[in-house]
């Protein structure tokens, strides 16, 4: 079994003081190149991925056997990863790759949001389990009792795409360090408002009407708003070691943001810019003596992917679709 997942960058909350009854309401983009797991039956449990993963996936292994007796012969391999708590939904992404084709193995079809909620994903942004689940450009509509339902599912321009920055320094929260925050009630109810607004008469229309200058305006506004609603846990609107990448992204690309708790930062461009915008930046981070990753984000309008044994054979069935 071959699983690959996306990666998802996270461009927004929207209102995590539930002024209206419902907290958080996330907005997320579905981008290629997240794990590439094979998964085999075998004589017991054997895992072939790095320590932080090897925890994840022990953990999923667990709880779907626990509730779904699916058993824990497996032989698991990660051949393609995402950085861990660097913005880009490895956690997520990777649980939810985990119990996919374990469940397919076992022939058994479960809805991926009740996989979800087993597995504890979802709770506060549904963000990456729409992304696995569909790709594209979604918004979930916030927490209220339950996973936050998917309120909007957009497909993304495939011309366009985003020059993602990881730059050197210090990872995002950790899951217990983002659970502590999220837990309270925080937030700027009249920000959550107008970020509601710019995604409706702004950002939306802009994506239907393929109008990248407006889509980015509206998508760095957005940011802007967000970063009040987590100012006080990230010393300032974006995080305080990345501010100024955000502030060049913004003047050489359409639109710019932090992803998540970040370091990954982002900007909106054509996919044909990629190289001319990335020479500009480079000379940037250079002369700003920042050591980062740069690289193309490419825009994936698919959700997750678990092919069996005949690949090549669902390679072409998927085609045909």
């Amino acid at each position: 079994m071959i699983v690959r997942t996306p990666k998802r960058l996270h461009l927004g909350i929207i209102d995590p003081s539930g002024d209206l009854g419902r907290r958080f309401g996330s907005i997320g983009l579905a981008l290629d190149g997240g794990y590439e797991i094979k998964i085999t039956p075998a004589g017991g449990l054997s895992i072939e991925a790095n320590e932080e993963d090897r925890k994840v996936i022990e953990k999923v292994v667990e709880e779907i056997n626990l509730h779904y007796e699916t058993g824990v012969d497996f032989h698991i391999e990660v051949r393609r990863s995402i950085p861990r708590h660097v913005g880009l939904g490895s956690t997520t992404q990777l649980a939810l790759g985990i119990a996919s084709g374990i469940l397919k193995l076992a022939k058994m079809e479960v809805p991926i949001e009740e996989v979800a909620k087993i597995l504890g994903r979802a709770k506060e942004s549904g963000a990456g389990l729409y992304t696995f689940k569909y790709g594209g450009l979604v918004i979930d509509g916030g927490v209220k009792d339950s996973i936050p339902p998917l309120i909007v599912r957009h497909e993304f321009p495939e011309d366009w795409a985003f020059i993602l920055v990881i730059p050197r320094i210090r990872r995002g929260l950790s899951e217990e360090e983002e659970s502590e925050i999220l837990a309270e009630k925080f937030g700027d109810p009249q920000a959550g408002r107008e970020i509601t607004y710019r995604i409706i008469f702004g950002l939306l229309p802009a994506l239907v009407e393929r109008n990248i200058e407006e889509f980015g305006r509206h998508l760095s506004e957005i940011q802007m708003l967000v970063g009040k609603h987590f100012s006080a846990f990230q010393g300032g609107t974006f995080r305080e070691d990345i501010r100024m990448i955000v502030d060049e992204l913004n003047r050489i690309t359409y639109g710019a943001g932090q992803s998540s708790w970040g370091p990954t930062v982002y900007g909106l461009i054509r996919k044909e810019e990629f190289g001319k915008v990335k020479a500009r930046l480079l000379d940037f981070l250079e002369d700003q003596g920042i050591k980062t990753e740069v690289e193309l984000g490419v825009p994936r309008n698919k959700g997750a992917e678990v092919l069996g044994e005949n690949l090549f054979l669902e390679r072409l069935i998927s085609g045909v679709k």
